[in-house]
């Protein structure tokens, strides 16, 4: 069956239709890098927890897809340690020409049609990883940029969403109605930059994802390993208790597996 193990902030080892997919690999040593300049608790270094497995134990996945190239889902350890023929998939042309710059050749750019053997990837769309007010200041947009999530459809298999760094938007809603998902992955650690708010989601966003699809399970990740995130997993399973949703949610901890 589809498992998810959850190994730490955004990154996820996904079996699905007998395949293996790393999610958004962040593979460095807890405290590698500075915090996130401008952003919220930015004197804590990052990541602010170790790697849960073996990093061999990542590294032999069939495919890798990058949702983004900010540090916390494409790191300096990745690129040293993932294969340089390891098939991947990324979001546009601009992530493509980075990681061929980083010696990795067996790229593909996710489209509406994109495939891994009989395994249908689609990107998802309507995704911003922040608000409109943040991308009203060109700055802050260019170093936000593009983000996107990734849908993962098998005829055995349960519909996958995985959002990606991306706010609640109207965008979103009809993207996830549109593909009405089984599974839904949101990355809803309540990052913040200093001056302009979340720039993923938080507990009332997942409370707005459960309201659109009730029948959907939600899997929460990216709390708790990344300095800007501000929604820990305690405060966050305490809001889905307090609305009786917990049946529909998942909160794993680092290393743990979900299995649908």
């Amino acid at each position: 069956p589809m498992n998810i193990t959850h190994i730490r902030n955004a990154t996820q080892l996904i079996t699905y239709a007998g395949k293996r997919f790393l999610i958004d690999p962040m593979l460095a040593a807890k405290d590698a890098y500075p915090g996130f300049p401008g952003t919220v608790r930015a004197e804590i270094r990052n990541p602010m927890v170790e790697l849960p497995v073996d990093v061999s134990t990542l590294l032999d996945a069939d495919a890798v897809i990058v949702t983004h190239t900010h540090d916390d889902h494409w790191d300096r350890a990745a690129v040293e340690l993932i294969a340089k023929d390891k098939p991947i998939y990324v979001q546009n042309d601009r992530d493509a020409a980075l990681l061929r710059s980083q010696g990795f050749h067996n790229l593909t750019v996710m489209t509406d049609e994109s495939t891994f053997g009989d395994i249908r990837i689609t990107k998802t769309h309507g995704g911003q990883h922040g608000t409109d007010r943040a991308y009203a200041v060109p700055e802050l947009a260019e170093r936000l940029g593009e983000a996107c999530g990734v849908v993962l459809r098998h005829p055995d298999e349960k519909t996958l969403y995985i959002a990606g760094d991306t706010v609640w938007r109207d965008a979103v809603a009809a993207d996830l109605q549109k593909h009405q998902p089984d599974v839904v992955v949101l990355n809803a650690g309540y990052a913040h930059v200093i001056g302009f708010g979340p720039i993923i989601m938080g507990e009332q966003d997942l409370l707005n994802v459960h309201f659109l699809l009730p029948q959907a399970k939600i899997v929460a990740v990216h709390m708790e390993a990344i300095n800007h995130c501000l929604l820990s997993r305690r405060a966050l399973r305490e809001y889905v208790e307090a609305n009786q949703i917990g049946d529909a949610v998942s909160i794993p901890q680092d290393g743990e597996t979900v299995i649908f």
